[in-house]
């Protein structure tokens, strides 16, 4: 693992980090960003404050960039979309509406922070376009290893539409001449994950560099009632992250049948962020194992399953001993972070990918998200609590992220990109835009 290079003379340089409004997209920044900060660097986000500063704090950078949100009005994605069709509408209703209601956010962001590098997310391809357009060094923030992976192989023209997909949104809001792939920088890729879950890049190889999870502490969202965990038995976490839960009412009910017919055994926390176990189960509804943590921290009777709409999931993982999820990336690789095996239930988009790497490394077993029954989940949850190959391979990938450097790593491949960038461009003159601008853009969307 790389030393912080603030033990080592390195000019202090400036970060912009462009990000959707994501919250799986948005937390692997905030490690580099607290690191690059603790190393003397300035950093600023462009994106949405009301979703970045919900997760880094009052006190960041943040410039306002317009943008639909996934799951409202144009973006509200139907639940049974999924496969191709849901890779099609992802990126026709909402990553490109988005990429061009971003990018005079992003330009603006660009020429009051005067950033040495952007590190633009892989799917807010505004931030490496207009980049591209302005002549500012980027890298690319790649949260999923899906797109780099092979996974669109089998799918020749998927892939060609995706490419001429970009080279339309390149034409609207970039350089009309420029030939880079704004999901693939030329210059650095940085994927938080390793090749021991992702296995080896198929495509744009020689500039990514696995850095691993980019682990932080995150601002307080949610309390948490730590006293109704019990020490002496295991526990379980079922999340679908936060935006799934609209297609998660039949398999949480599956999944509260199945920890329902072990009580006893294990303790179980369910997320349900918009109480669809509530709706669609009456025994849940109004009893004391449906706490909203917001308001009532207060631990309730049920000794066995606590539903709750939002947890503290960092701080949860490292008192787990199974997990069940949709195999989005960020909670896979938080979960395997800490050693923990996993059932996933892929759903759509990047997550039929992510499950396969959590089943080829060994960490896990898969089920099917749309026809599993309580007694097949059951059965899933037995074996990753009991078998012990599944805890031994979850570690061997927990090892591999801790060694690949994270945070600590990526900082130190921005620096280089920053300290490369300086040569090749004039000094520019002095500003004290970005001093003096510590929440977010006051002018807003103009």
């Amino acid at each position: 693992m790389s030393e912080p290079s603030r033990t080592r003379e390195v000019p202090p340089h400036r970060f912009l980090f462009v990000v959707p409004p994501l919250v799986g997209h948005v937390n692997p920044t905030l490690g580099v960003a607290a690191e690059l900060t603790a190393r003397g660097h300035q950093v600023a986000w462009a994106g949405m404050p009301e979703v970045v500063q919900r997760l880094t704090g009052q006190g960041a950078t943040v410039y306002r960039c317009a943008g639909p949100v996934l799951g409202e009005g144009g973006a509200d994605r139907p639940p049974d979309v999924r496969g191709p069709a849901a890779l099609k509408f992802l990126w026709e209703r909402f990553l490109v509406p988005l990429a061009e209601a971003m990018a005079p956010g992003v330009a603006r962001a660009i020429g009051e922070f005067r950033p040495d590098v952007v590190i633009a997310d892989q799917q807010t391809v505004a931030g490496g376009l207009v980049a591209e357009r302005l002549g500012v060094r980027w890298a690319t923030s790649a949260t999923t290893s899906a797109e780099f992976t092979g996974a669109l192989d089998g799918m020749p023209k998927i892939d060609a539409w995706l490419d001429g997909l970009m080279a339309e949104v390149r034409g609207r809001i970039g350089d009309p001449e420029g030939t880079a792939d704004p999901r693939f920088s030329p210059d650095l890729v940085l994927a938080f994950t390793t090749e021991e879950l992702a296995g080896r890049p198929a495509r744009a190889g020689d500039r990514i560099h696995y850095v691993g999870p980019s682990i932080a502490e995150r601002p307080a969202t949610a309390d948490f009632p730590w006293a109704w965990l019990d020490p002496a038995r295991p526990a379980v976490l079922v999340t679908l992250g936060t935006a799934n839960t609209d297609a998660g009412a039949r398999f949480l009910t599956e999944c509260l049948e199945a920890v329902r017919a072990r009580a006893g055994r294990f303790q179980t926390v369910i997320v349900d962020p918009d109480g669809v176990l509530a709706r669609a189960t009456p025994d849940v509804r109004n009893t004391p194992a449906t706490l909203d943590v917001r308001n009532a921290p207060a631990a309730p009777d049920d000794k066995d399953v606590l539903v709750c709409r939002y947890v503290p999931q960092l701080t949860l993982l490292k008192r787990v001993n199974a997990v069940v999820c949709h195999a989005g990336h960020n909670t896979v690789c938080e979960t395997l972070w800490h050693g923990v095996p996993l059932v996933v239930a892929p759903i759509r988009d990047d997550q039929p990918v992510v499950a396969a790497q959590v089943v080829d490394a060994g960490a896990g077993i898969r089920v099917r998200f749309g026809r599993v029954r309580a007694a097949a989940l059951g059965e899933a949850l037995d074996a990753v609590l009991d078998e012990p190959r599944y805890r031994a391979a979850a570690e061997r990938v927990s090892a591999s992220f801790r060694t690949a450097g994270g945070a600590t790593a990526a900082a130190a491949h921005l620096e280089r990109l920053a300290t490369a960038s300086a040569v090749t461009h004039v000094e520019r003159p002095a500003t004290g835009t970005a001093a003096t601008h510590t929440t977010t853009n006051p002018g807003g969307e103009r």
